[in-house]
């Protein structure tokens, strides 16, 4: 951390260059500017994780973000007033932003992680209080950036490399159990291969026959004009389906 520390200050931040010394060092008003920039790069990160409704949100991010960058000012404190080089506080912060991370994984009742996605994002929120708090303020902000633009635009990309490849998972909900044979052998003539199934638990008692299944396309002609979309859209057109949906 301490090596990490000396290779940027010794190149030079451009913004702090730009603001002034004092923006470089620890004065009251680098402080004050350090946990105001904290709180709203951290909010917008925040913000855009809620309005997607996802498990952490708005103060969540603001709070993690935040606890980073106090760490880090205190470690560079002490460090200045003749406290050890080890940036305790800052190391403790990222792994306690980790644990907290983890806790907004969920199973979904189809089997599925939820959450990941945001619990990497609020650990990564951590490592940016801390950039600010040290003073790396064009680092902040070029993280900042790429940070919004792979939670909130990369999702389309992703969605489409996913609907073109040749695996994917689907919920299936059967009307009757005996129905699962018949839709087994509608995959194998339409060219698709079922590589798992996996029977739901949690719809034991609801009427349903539900199933996680993994299926890849092992036909040349669906790998080059079917997206899972359209594969997906004439199962369910069968009587005995009463709801299919790609997971």
């Amino acid at each position: 951390m301490q090596k990490i520390l000396d290779i940027f200050l010794s190149a030079g931040d451009p913004i702090a260059h730009f603001l002034g010394e004092w923006s470089e060092n620890l004065t009251a008003g680098a402080i004050v500017l350090r946990v105001a920039l904290s709180i709203l790069l951290s909010a917008v990160i925040g913000w855009e994780r809620s309005s997607k409704r996802h498990s952490a949100g708005f103060r969540t991010f603001i709070v993690v973000t935040l606890s980073g960058t106090l760490a880090v000012i205190l470690d560079l404190f002490f460090k200045k007033n003749g406290g050890n080089n080890l940036f305790i506080l800052s190391a403790a912060a990222a792994i306690s932003a980790a644990r907290i991370a983890t806790r907004t994984l969920f199973f979904s009742s189809r089997n599925q992680i939820m959450g990941l996605t945001t619990s990497v994002a609020l650990w990564a929120s951590c490592f940016l209080g801390i950039a600010v708090g040290a003073g790396f303020y064009t680092l902040s902000l070029v993280a900042f950036v790429s940070l919004v633009f792979c939670l909130a635009k990369l999702p389309a990309l992703e969605f489409y490399l996913k609907n073109r490849s040749n695996h994917f998972e689907i919920h299936l909900e059967l009307k009757n159990s005996l129905n699962l044979q018949n839709f087994v052998t509608t995959i194998r003539r339409l060219g698709l291969k079922i590589d798992a199934i996996e029977m739901n638990p949690a719809y034991a008692n609801s009427g349903l026959s539900v199933y996680s299944i993994a299926i890849s396309i092992s036909s040349e002609e669906l790998k080059k004009y079917k997206t899972h979309k359209e594969i997906i859209s004439a199962l369910s057109t069968l009587e005995y389906v009463s709801h299919i949906e790609e997971i």
